[in-house]
This record gives structure tokens, C-alpha cells and sequence, in this order.
């Protein structure tokens, strides 16, 4: 049995003239958390709709656990935890009502103390109407009811949006132990924090295009170190106009630089001006992220 679970070739959609995604190409794992990162507006959303079968694809194909998405979207959909972005429900049913209705549709059995369990950690009182409850609130009913019948596969659109950051980090837990248990995480976010803390990979999307794939740890190593020096004289402003080295700012003698190539030039010159201490810093994927998005051709597709 193959180990990917999620499997786009070409996944293409326009708005009319307008392209939503673009020849987007994923390969998701059994077992891992993916994270599918960008910004409000970059495709993020679709390709989930088009992976569920909510909407259909003007070009490509997608697959889930080998299955067609788009001839075989019920069968699908009875594996899936999905989390919409947007969560909506019938206004006048309790929370619990709803969610005994989703639990009689399930194909695996909800189990009721888990789903008791669900309620504890997040601070859900499931006794009253739905149109009575916070957006917020709204929010813990839907992770309810991705996450109650343990799913083969989640798929989570802006997880944490409108929650504390207590839920939030609940949330994240919630997360990891899914992956613990063997099951797999589809997990669309633009919080970048809450991705490098939990994802053992990540898809950049900017305009519809998969501009980078590639592990959490592998990424924030390769595209550029940070490099912190403290010298006993401030050197001229020009002295690091090197190529594949950007200088970031100053403070008082520290000058902190961005390292893509050129490190032993870069210590050559700064030699000159009495080296007195030198910090590596961690990138940060906020960081590369925001690198991708300022530069064209930051990156290209790895996996």
C-alpha cells in the first residue's frame, strides 16, 4: 500500500479568467503533518476544496488515499476530518445536537469520551444553540467535529483562527497527537509559527504557484544563515556590498548580515576591524517565508 495520501498532478483552477491555482503538483505522507503555507488570497483554500470535491478543478487531477477526488468525493469525504476556513451550521441546533448528527454519519465510531475529552480541553459548553455562541466559540464546535472520529486524514483550514492562545496551543497538541497516532495532517495556515512548531514539512504557495517544497528543518538551514558580529571598530557602510550577503542593520558595533554565499569574504573584511564576538542566530520560518514572498525567484520545488 502506498504511503502517500494526498497526490495532486497539474491541479489547475480558474475564476473565470481568473487562475485560482496553478499547476499545482503535492505529494502528502501517511503519518506526517503537512504544512500548506501562504497568505490570504494565494490558493490555499481552493486546493482544499478541490481535494474534498466541493469544487472542481478546471484542469489536473488529485487523489486521496489513491482515490479520485472528483469520482470518488463520498467515499473520501468518510475518511476526512475537514476544518472549512468559514464554519457554518445550523443556527438553531445545540452544539451538541450537531454534533451527534455529524457522529451518526461517520464511518468509524465517535467514541463518547473522547468527544468529552474534546469539550474539556477546549473549553466547550455544547449545551446551547449555535447562533448563541462567539465566533470563537463557533470555531471549538468545528475542531470538535474535525477531530472527534479520529480520522484517517485531517484537513485544516486556519485551525486556530478567532481562538486564545491557550485553545490555540491546544489546537497544536490536538495536532501532534494525531501524527502519533499514525494519522496525517493536511495543515493550511499563514501563521508561521504555528507551522514550524508543529509541521514536518511545508508547501509555499504565492499566487496559485507552489513555489517551494520542503522540510521545516531543511528549509530554515538552507536558504540563509544569520550571522551577528561584533567588532571593535564600526566598519564603513559599504564594506559588506557583497554578493549573497545583505546586511540587516546595526547597533552600536554589532552588525547583523544575511549569509546566502560569500561567508569567508565576509570574514576577511570583517577582520580588519577587530572581530570580538560572533553569534549565528536561527532563522526563523517567518523569516523565509517572508524571503520567498520578497524575491521572484526565491526558490524552486524540492521534496
Amino acid at each position: 500500500m502506498s504511503d502517500t495520501i494526498i497526490a495532486t498532478s497539474n491541479l489547475t483552477m480558474f475564476y473565470g479568467k481568473y487562475p485560482g491555482i496553478l499547476e499545482i503538483d503535492l505529494s502528502v505522507r501517511k503519518g506526517e503533518v503537512f504544512g500548506f503555507l501562504g497568505p490570504n488570497g494565494a490558493g490555499k483554500t481552493t486546493t482544499q476544496r478541490i481535494l474534498l470535491d466541493i469544487i472542481h478543478a478546471t484542469a489536473g487531477r488529485a487523489t486521496i488515499f489513491g482515490l479520485d477526488s472528483r469520482r470518488e468525493g463520498p467515499a473520501i469525504r468518510k475518511r476526512v476530518g475537514y476544518l472549512p476556513g468559514e464554519f457554518s451550521a445550523y443556527p438553531n441546533l445545540r452544539a451538541q445536537e450537531f454534533l451527534d448528527l455529524l457522529a451518526s454519519l461517520q464511518v468509524r465510531r465517535v467514541d463518547p469520551a473522547y468527544r468529552r475529552e474534546l469539550y474539556d480541553r477546549l473549553a466547550l459548553d455544547p449545551s446551547r444553540k449555535i447562533k448563541q455562541y462567539s465566533h470563537g466559540t463557533r470555531q471549538k464546535i468545528a475542531i470538535v467535529a474535525a477531530f472527534m472520529a479520529r480520522p484517517e486524514l485531517l484537513i485544516l483550514d486556519e485551525p486556530t483562527i478567532g481562538l486564545d492562545p491557550l485553545v490555540q496551543q491546544t489546537v497544536l497538541e490536538l495536532v501532534r497527537e494525531a501524527r502519533a497516532e499514525g494519522r496525517t495532517v493536511f495543515f493550511s495556515s499563514h501563521i508561521l509559527s504555528e507551522v514550524q512548531a508543529v509541521c514536518d514539512r511545508v508547501g509555499i504557495i504565492r499566487d496559485g504557484q507552489l513555489i517551494c517544497t520542503e522540510s521545516v528543518e531543511t528549509l530554515t538551514r538552507r536558504q540563509f544563515k544569520r550571522v551577528r558580529l561584533t567588532l571593535q571598530e564600526l566598519p564603513p557602510p559599504d564594506l559588506f556590498h557583497l554578493k549573497g550577503i545583505t546586511e540587516t542593520g546595526r547597533d552600536g558595533k554589532q552588525v547583523t548580515l544575511e549569509v546566502r554565499q560569500g561567508l569567508e569574504q565576509l570574514m576577511q573584511k570583517a577582520a580588519s576591524f577587530g572581530i570580538e564576538d560572533i553569534e549565528v542566530p536561527p532563522v526563523t520560518l517567518e523569516e523565509i517565508f517572508l524571503a520567498f514572498y520578497e524575491r521572484p525567484n526565491a526558490g524552486g520545488k524540492h521534496d
